[in-house]
């Protein structure tokens, strides 16, 4: 089993004004000649960790990584529950990618993502194909609507009953009925009594912590259990959700051909009950060219040993391939 590398701190940070009133933190590591790689976390509304540094070789690659709007080190934080999320949205994360490629001078990255990244990094890619020299794709989520009815509808209690459970403890009975469970939590969490927000987003953060891993992991769960971080994780999903990310039906997929020419490397855990394999699926019989790693003995999380096998492996790979770039 490889090991992530070692603890790295950044070489420089700092505020991106991206417009909107918005501010978004972004950080530099690892080598400032290295091959520019762009890391986006998921959720959306997760932020970065330390340990997202530690996916690539700091002796070759410059590491990218940055706090998408209202979550994270960024601010406005939806941890504040009058903070405004309507600028929030898929297309203009996608603009913030490029604001902070331009502010840094690079011409074309690498870009990791998985999760929520995963489907950030497809529509930034379909978008601007030319700025991108891989793609490293883990868990996937284009947020179709049969993904979205899958965990948060009721498809996933099939399998995790128990703690499909809590995720249902803050709705009154009449209100647990698959199909509108999404548009309750919004109501929850747009309620500004913390006494009424406050359980919803620890029940959404803490059944999505409960459920990304094969096996379980208290310590995550406790994370996503922290009121701040739970409100404005759930917030800033469940905002997306009921807007299905601003896509037009299946585009991630159906747009997919825009890749062709892009080396791309699809990592999905067989067990992901959060992200279920039929996604990373479709998508490689939508791009065929792309290697595609189904992990047998996986769920959902980055850090999973055979997931993060693979997503080691790839990016070392990739640290060979081309130069740095940098406009």
């Amino acid at each position: 089993m490889r090991q992530l590398h070692p603890p790295i701190e950044p070489n420089r940070t700092g505020m991106l004004d991206v417009g909107d009133g918005q501010q978004v933190y972004w950080e530099e590591c690892g080598a400032p000649d290295g091959k520019p790689v762009v890391f986006l976390h998921g959720g959306p509304g997760a932020g970065c960790s330390p340990d997202h540094r530690r996916l690539f070789d700091p002796a070759r690659y410059r590491i990218v990584l940055f706090d998408q709007r209202n979550c994270g080190r960024s601010l406005p934080h939806a941890g504040d529950p009058t903070t405004d999320l309507s600028t929030n949205t898929t297309w203009n994360l996608v603009g913030d990618i490029e604001r902070l490629r331009e502010h840094l001078g690079i011409d074309a990255w690498q870009v990791f993502g998985g999760s929520w990244g995963s489907a950030l990094a497809l529509a930034y890619a379909e978008t601007h194909p030319e700025r991108v020299t891989e793609l490293v794709l883990r868990g996937i989520f284009t947020l179709r609507p049969s993904e979205i009815d899958w965990f948060y509808e009721g498809g996933a209690a099939n399998v995790l009953p128990d703690l499909w459970e809590g995720y249902l403890a803050p709705l009154a009975p009449e209100e647990r009925l698959p199909g509108g469970l999404v548009r309750v939590f919004e109501r929850l969490l747009a309620d500004p009594d913390p006494a009424v927000h406050g359980p919803a987003a620890v029940a959404w953060a803490s059944w999505e912590a409960a459920s990304i891993t094969l096996l379980p992991r208290p310590d995550l769960v406790a994370r996503y259990a922290d009121p701040t971080y739970a409100l404005a994780f759930a917030r800033i999903e469940n905002h997306y959700f009921t807007h299905d990310g601003w896509f037009e039906d299946s585009q991630l997929i159906r747009d997919a051909d825009r890749l062709r020419d892009i080396p791309t490397v699809i990592v999905q855990g067989r067990y992901d009950m959060c992200t279920p394999a039929v996604t990373a699926w479709d998508l490689h019989r939508a791009l065929p060219s792309a290697e595609f790693r189904l992990i047998d003995d996986a769920g959902h999380a980055f850090d999973e040993p055979g997931i993060l096998d693979a997503l080691l492996e790839t990016t070392d790979r990739f640290a060979g391939s081309g130069s740095a770039s940098a406009g």
